[in-house]
């Protein structure tokens, strides 16, 4: 048997699976960690702690599955994307706590950016639009720290996502590489010519020599030290976890359509060898490189999905767990009794694209409890999801039905309210962890394993579908509340 483990390094957790050349999961390994919030809008997170609970993960897959580090052929990885990480390369220590996606400390650079021709040009070579998520104010803010720019400049320092900084721990220094994914998301590399930007690395003060090198989504990584699984292993492929899910999800033709459910929620339509630019703020991404050939696809991004269900526990204590939310939602049949809730808690994502929003309640009455807001946070989930699609469409974007996956697609009733809100059929897949079986299936094809994208859409199974079934003018009120509830919290 053909073994391929996924490392897939989360915004809250960092876990391990390992796959069968079927796509099969055999084993995994977990860890969560927190996040570190300095100040409002800030997120950070412990670079060592990446490395270490991602460590902790490969090994605890590999004890779970009974095996040794020399039976498995081939790592993928598949990272949180954006999340901005500046280290020595002498001593592998960052110079700086990570800067996760959901930092918005760049929102008022950017908006300066925005009133300038630059916001254009930018768009133009990275298929972005200009904001703070992407890591190029990430890394900007990064060098005007102490002494950092120097230190860059003289090549002492190197930039990476995490996947890269990943693969340089697990090569013990020898590899500075990317994938092509991982680079689109910086807002510094150009989609069309497939490298760094000059232009752009001068417009946020970047030195080439900090860089990492670009390679395909299935390629030679290098090779993790047998020091950390007991043998060494090749990597073979690497991925952002949305571009991963859509492989993972078998979204390899144009116009197929995935949306994943994590800690934020991720739409994306694949556009085949065609780079289709948005009027509704929508990104163009690559979607994989293979043979040095991009393939392109349209994506949104919202900010706050599984976060917010986080929130609900951790910060407000409505719920005990995760799973209690549905439940909650079936008892009340969905009804919020017109009570909507905008997770805007670190901004609005796609395609409002506004940093300075903020979370918010409202059209709550004396009769509200509990259960209404626990429905509304998953309701809300829905309608950015809705307003994800709608975008889309209006970009030619023609979506026929959705796959979805990630932690949140386990709840019945919210993979069929999404159905009912959007309006079309929504599939979950039978393995639902599509981003590290993407990065696997990566691996497979890098390794030689696997020959063909096609081969590897070609393990898709579907386990459940949902057909929309609400009526039409039910599915507009509430939609129509939704935006008047974005409205209050864009003011």
């Amino acid at each position: 048997m053909t073994i391929f483990m996924a490392l897939d390094q989360g915004t809250s957790s960092s876990r391990a699976i390992l796959f069968d050349n079927k796509g099969q999961e055999l084993a995994r390994g977990q860890h969560e960690f927190d996040s570190q919030l300095p100040r409002d809008g800030w997120v950070e997170q412990d670079p060592e702690v990446i490395w270490q609970t991602t460590l902790a993960a490969g090994r605890d897959a590999i004890a779970a599955a009974g095996i040794t580090a020399a039976e498995i052929t081939s790592i993928g990885i598949t990272n949180q994307r954006e999340t901005t990480l500046v280290w020595e390369r002498a001593s592998n220590a960052c110079v700086y706590p990570a800067i996760v996606w959901q930092d918005r400390r760049g929102a008022d650079r950017c908006a300066a950016l925005r009133e300038t021709a630059a916001a254009a040009r930018i768009t133009e070579l990275t298929g972005l639009l200009v904001d703070p998520y992407f890591s190029a104010t990430k890394l900007e803010w990064l060098l005007q720290q102490g002494n950092n720019q120097a230190r860059a400049t003289a090549g002492e320092l190197c930039f990476g996502t995490v996947d890269s900084y990943l693969i340089w721990r697990l090569t013990g220094g020898a590899r500075h590489v990317t994938d092509a994914t991982n680079a689109s998301r910086t807002m510094l590399f150009d989609i069309d010519q497939q490298c760094w930007s000059p232009e752009l690395l001068a417009q946020f003060q970047v030195p080439a020599t900090m860089l990492p090198e670009v390679l395909d989504s299935a390629d030679h990584f290098g090779v993790a030290d047998a020091q950390w699984f007991g043998e060494p292993i090749p990597i073979n492929g690497v991925a952002g976890d949305q571009q991963a899910a859509l492989v993972g999800q078998a979204c390899v033709q144009p116009g197929m359509t995935k949306c994943t459910y994590g800690t934020g929620c991720f739409a994306m339509t694949h556009t085949g060898a065609t780079r289709l630019n948005s009027s509704n703020q929508l990104l163009t991404t690559v979607a994989y490189r293979l043979q040095g050939q991009p393939s392109y696809a349209l994506e949104g991004s919202v900010f706050a999905a599984g976060v917010a269900v986080k929130w609900l526990r951790d910060a407000m204590g409505l719920v005990s767990s995760a799973a209690d939310t549905e439940q909650i939602a079936q008892s009340i049949d969905g009804d919020t009794q017109g009570v909507y809730l905008v997770p805007a808690f670190t901004g609005l994502g796609a395609p409002y694209w506004d940093p300075h929003a903020r979370g918010l309640v409202c059209g709550m009455t004396l009769a509200t409890t509990a259960k209404e807001l626990v429905t509304a946070t998953l309701a809300s989930i829905v309608y950015q999801t809705d307003d994800l699609l709608r975008a889309m469409h209006d970009d030619g974007a023609q979506v026929s039905a959705l796959r979805v996956d990630g932690g949140m697609v386990v709840n019945q009733w919210f993979c069929q309210f999404l159905a009912d809100i959007i309006d079309r059929e929504v599939q979950r897949p039978q393995v639902t962890e599509t981003t590290a079986l993407g990065a696997a299936m990566l691996a497979a094809l890098g390794s030689g394993s696997l020959e063909s994208i096609e081969q590897v859409a070609s393990l898709w199974v579907q386990e459940q579908a949902w057909p929309a079934s609400m009526a039409a003018d039910r599915r507009e009120a509430l939609l129509t509340g939704w935006q008047a509830a974005v409205t209050r919290a864009r003011t």
